[in-house]
């Protein structure tokens, strides 16, 4: 099992030189996304090496330039590399009308397919899943519709406590398929051997909370309870929590609550307003709540476990 997070973007949206508005590439259980595309997006995936030609689903947490800006532009790149595998949109309904004209009056239809699928419900549901991964909506508090997103890794098959199995002769390789699967072991005498004891527990699945802009919100907590890795956009310090009703943003600190609430492993902040001139400062806020908090920047990239930073060129 494995998760891995690069961001390509983590800034509001006013345009600074070398800050990229929101964007970002998870890769989990072998399962490739990307998650909002704000400008300048398809040149960061260039600059930190993320494949073209590993995205089939892009996730769009609403329709504010600073998320989806970049969308119509990587569209129009993949179909120029010569695509042809079909792409999943999710988004909040208009994305799909959004996108079109642009492609439109542009003339750059693609010869691949692009498969939207709109969101509306402002409840938490299931939107995308396989025989590796889920995806769920976290319903958010912005100033249009917005929603996060929780991917989990599906649950891998038991392993095989060999030492314990070698002590039953009838049991044979044809057999551990089922008893990886959970199933007991009924010996010829009738006597039945418990999965417990021929089995270990396999890794916990992994997962990841994308929560995109929002105002405190922490009826998300149960959503996202005990999350592996929480991203939570924290656009202001508590000095200027007064704006927060007004643009529905979230301070550092309400960002390190909902961590705290959620029993998350790790926190990353992101989404700082350019008036802040030492991002520092929404650590050190953050860390009086959630101590394993760490910033969100362009080029970092987090690993499963203890979730290293590395720091891409």
């Amino acid at each position: 099992m494995s998760l891995h997070l690069t961001v390509l973007g983590c800034h509001s949206a006013t345009p600074r030189v070398n800050a990229y508005p929101t964007a970002q590439y998870l890769e989990i259980n072998n399962r490739h996304f990307l998650i909002d595309c704000g400008e300048g997006t398809q040149r960061q995936m260039r600059k930190y090496k993320v494949g073209f030609s590993k995205i089939n689903h892009i996730f769009i947490s609403h329709l504010h330039g600073d998320h989806f800006f970049g969308l119509v532009g990587l569209i129009a790149t993949f179909g120029i590399l010569n695509r042809e595998k079909e792409l999943h949109i999710y988004g909040p309904k208009g994305i799909k009308e959004a996108t079109t004209i642009q492609l439109k009056v542009s003339k750059s239809w693609t010869k691949y397919p692009i498969i939207f699928h709109e969101l509306e419900s402002k409840e938490s549901q299931l939107i995308f899943e396989d025989d590796k991964v889920s995806v769920k909506t976290i319903p958010l508090n912005h100033r249009i519709y917005t929603n996060g997103f929780l991917f989990t890794e599906k649950p891998k098959l038991r392993k095989l406590h060999i030492e314990n199995i070698q002590q039953y002769d009838e049991i044979e390789t044809c057999d551990f398929h089922n008893i990886k699967a959970g199933k007991d072991f009924t010996l010829s005498t009738g006597e039945i051997v418990s999965n417990e004891e021929l089995t270990i527990d396999p890794p916990k699945p992994l997962s990841f909370a994308f929560c995109s802009d929002t105002e405190y919100k922490p009826d998300i907590v149960p959503i996202i309870k005990n999350v592996d890795l929480l991203y939570h956009e924290a656009t202001f310090l508590k000095d200027r929590e007064d704006l927060c009703d007004k643009t529905k943003h979230s301070t550092a600190e309400q960002a390190a609550y909902i961590a705290n609430q959620a029993n998350a492993n790790k926190l990353i902040i992101g989404h700082y307003s350019s008036r802040y001139k030492n991002i520092n400062d929404f650590k050190v806020e953050a860390q009086t709540v959630f101590k394993n908090t760490e910033l969100a920047e362009a080029g970092k990239r987090y690993s499963t476990n203890s979730f290293p930073v590395e720091i891409l060129n």
